[in-house]
């Protein structure tokens, strides 16, 4: 697989961390140990760099009050400088609850990722967020 398009599938899988509740093993195939993250435009947290199983345990937190989620990232900017590379995408992600209300987050990723022995990981992501539906309804952070 060239590198283009296994920066693709590398978001096709971050999205299937949380959409098929994968928190075992898939985050490892995923992401970076630590990894950077940037929520600062959802909820009120600084950017923050963790140990990629803390994070872990925070998206399984954070996921746990959905039955159902679904994260469509499309529309991928591929940037490659050797063992780096910049992907920017078009994320709309749809979160359902117990009663039937759902959260819409419509934005932008822009995430930098890192050449491993084990493949392309993300060491960064940073969601922008343009559009949101029943904001209340997202997990709180603390």
């Amino acid at each position: 697989m060239d590198d283009h398009a296994a920066l693709i599938e590398l978001l096709g899988r971050y999205a299937d961390v949380a959409d098929l509740k994968q928190f075992t093993d898939l985050p490892g195939r995923v992401l970076t140990d630590p990894v950077t993250l940037d929520f600062s435009s959802v909820v009120e947290v600084p950017p923050m760099t963790l140990p990629l199983p803390e994070y872990v345990e925070i998206l399984r937190g954070s996921f746990a009050p959905f039955t159902a989620t679904h994260h469509a990232i499309t529309g991928h900017v591929v940037e490659i400088d050797g063992d780096h590379a910049t992907v920017h995408a078009h994320v709309r992600a749809e979160h359902w609850t117990p009663s039937g209300d759902r959260w819409l987050v419509v934005g932008f990723y822009d995430n930098e990722a890192v050449r491993t022995p084990r493949g392309w990981r993300l060491s960064r992501v940073k969601l922008t967020v343009a559009h949101q539906e029943n904001p209340h309804l997202a997990p709180q952070a603390g």
